[in-house]
C-alpha cells in the first residue's frame, strides 16, 4: 500500500493546455470546418462521382474528348512557351533606368490587375464576327470582310491563347524582372571591361543566374495555364460545336447535359499532367531552400 502511494505521489502532474494554445485552436477551428466542408468534401465527392469505369468509358467514346486533348496540349505548350519567352525579353526592357520606362511598367501591369471577366467579355465583343469593332474597322478602312474570329476553331483557339498571354504576361514579367535585379552589377561591369557582347553577357551571366527562377516559373505557369477556365469559356464558350474545348472547360459541357459523372471524369483526366508538374515544382523549391 505504501509503494502504491509513493508511485502515485511520484507521478508527474498532467500539463494543462496553455491559454495561447487554447485560443489558437478556437480561432483556427472555424477555418478548418469551412475548409473541410467547402474544399475537401466537394473534391472527394467529385472524385467519387467520376471514379467509375462507366464514366471514363463514356468520356473516351466521345469524339470531342480527343479534340479537347489536342486543344489542351496546343493551348498549354504555345501559351506557356510564348508567354515566358516574351516575359524574358520584356524583363530586360523594364530594368532600364528611365522614368518613362517606369511609367510604362505601371500601365503594363494594369492588364494583370484588371478583373478577368469584364476584360475577356470586352474582347469577345470586339471580335464578334457580325457586329464587332474589329470587323467593322476592317470593312471601313480596307473594304474587306473580317473572318469569323469566334466561329472558326483556329481563330477562336488562337484568340484564347493570346488572351491568356495578354492577361498573365505582366505577372511573369515582374517575376523575371526581380530575378534580373538580383544579379550583381559587378559581373556586368567586369564583362564590359573584358569587351563582352550582349549575347555573351546574357549567355554567361544573365541566363545562369535566371535559369532556376525561369524554369520554376515555367512549371508554375504550366499548372495555372492547364487550369485556365476563363480565357476559353468566356471568349468562345468552347465553340463552335465544342471545337475549342479544353480540359478546364470540358467538364462544364457535361454538366449542361446532366452528365456530372462524365464531367468529373474529364477533370480527373487532367491529373496525370498536373501531378508530375507539381512534384517537380515542389522538388525545385525544396532544392532552393536547401541552398
Amino acid at each position: 500500500m505504501t509503494a502504491v502511494t509513493m508511485d502515485v505521489a511520484a507521478a508527474p502532474p498532467r500539463k494543462r493546455m496553455s491559454e495561447e494554445k487554447f485560443w489558437a485552436i478556437v480561432l483556427i477551428a472555424p477555418y478548418v470546418v469551412v475548409f473541410a466542408l467547402f474544399v475537401v468534401y466537394p473534391v472527394l465527392y467529385g472524385f467519387w462521382l467520376g471514379s467509375s469505369a462507366n464514366s471514363f468509358k463514356k468520356l473516351f467514346q466521345d469524339p470531342i474528348f480527343v479534340t479537347t486533348l489536342w486543344n489542351t496540349a496546343i493551348f498549354v505548350l504555345v501559351a506557356v512557351n510564348l508567354k515566358m519567352l516574351v516575359a524574358l525579353g520584356l524583363s530586360a526592357f523594364f530594368i532600364l533606368e528611365y522614368r518613362w520606362v517606369r511609367w510604362l511598367s505601371v500601365i503594363f501591369i494594369i492588364a494583370w490587375a484588371m478583373p478577368s471577366i469584364p476584360t475577356i467579355l470586352s474582347v469577345r465583343w470586339m471580335f464578334n464576327p457580325e457586329w464587332g469593332l474589329v470587323n467593322n474597322l476592317l470593312f471601313k478602312w480596307f473594304q474587306i470582310e473580317g473572318p469569323g474570329w469566334l466561329t472558326e476553331r483556329h481563330y477562336g483557339l488562337t484568340l484564347a491563347i493570346l488572351m491568356h498571354i495578354w492577361k498573365s504576361l505582366p505577372f511573369w514579367t515582374l517575376i523575371l524582372v526581380a530575378a534580373r535585379l538580383a544579379i550583381p552589377r559587378d559581373l556586368y561591369e567586369s564583362a564590359d571591361v573584358d569587351g563582352a557582347t550582349r549575347w555573351q553577357r546574357f549567355r554567361f551571366i544573365t541566363w545562369p543566374a535566371m535559369r532556376a527562377p525561369y524554369m520554376t516559373s515555367v512549371l508554375l505557369s504550366s499548372i495555372w495555364t492547364l487550369g485556365d477556365f476563363n480565357s476559353v469559356y468566356l471568349l468562345t464558350g468552347g465553340g463552335p460545336n465544342d471545337s475549342t474545348q479544353v480540359l478546364a472547360t470540358l467538364g462544364v459541357r457535361y454538366l449542361r447535359i446532366d452528365q456530372i459523372d462524365v464531367g468529373m471524369a474529364a477533370v480527373i483526366c487532367a491529373l496525370p499532367a498536373i501531378l508530375p508538374m507539381v512534384f517537380f515544382l515542389m522538388k525545385r523549391l525544396s532544392r532552393v531552400d536547401e541552398q
